[in-house]
């Protein structure tokens, strides 16, 4: 099939894959070799797909982040009756709003990221995070969570790479194995 696609559209076709949660650079890498795109270019564009990607959620992420942040610094008030003013308490709030939820397959993922993240730091845990959640959600985790936004790029490329990379090699291997 994506024989029918002309081959200057072909990489495109991978790395707009690779944007997509779940499938990322690995996966659209891999459906790109199997459909008999040059492995070298179908982890390019695989891996470029990803990383545009992550950048997008990165910078909207710390942007997000900062105004965030800016509207916590004003701390807001309750007016009770007779105009007595009594500060809100966040932290409580939003713990008594969160308590009742059942963990998910999600907050699970998100927990083996924060124990990565205290245990190996950032360069550890992003290149260890593929098999915990999709770049771009750990992405945003780490931005959220207050790593400035561009050592989150810098991580966030170097495993892409490394796990796209892993990823074209398998798949060029499985493929040179079974002769196609």
């Amino acid at each position: 099939m994506i024989e029918q696609v002309p081959d200057i559209l072909q990489p495109l076709i991978v790395a707009v894959a690779g944007a997509i949660p779940y499938v990322e650079g690995e996966g659209a890498t891999a459906f790109g070799i199997i459909a008999g795109i040059n492995p070298i270019v179908a982890a390019v564009a695989g891996a470029t797909g990803n990383i545009l990607c992550v950048f997008g959620v990165v910078f909207l992420g710390s942007r997000i982040r900062e105004r965030v942040v800016a509207r916590r610094a004003v701390k807001p008030v309750l007016v009770g009756a007779g105009g007595l003013e009594l500060p809100v308490d966040d932290a409580a709030a939003v713990s008594d709003a969160t308590s009742d939820a059942k963990p998910t397959s999600r907050s699970k993922g998100r927990a083996r990221l924060r124990r990565w993240m205290l245990r190996f730091g950032v360069p550890g845990a992003s290149i260890l995070a593929p098999l915990a959640l999709p770049t771009m959600l750990t992405a945003a985790f780490f931005v959220g969570s207050g790593v400035p936004k561009m050592w989150v790029m810098l991580w966030q490329i170097i495993a892409i790479v490394l796990w796209t990379t892993a990823i074209a090699v398998a798949a060029s291997g499985a493929l040179a194995l079974l002769g196609w």
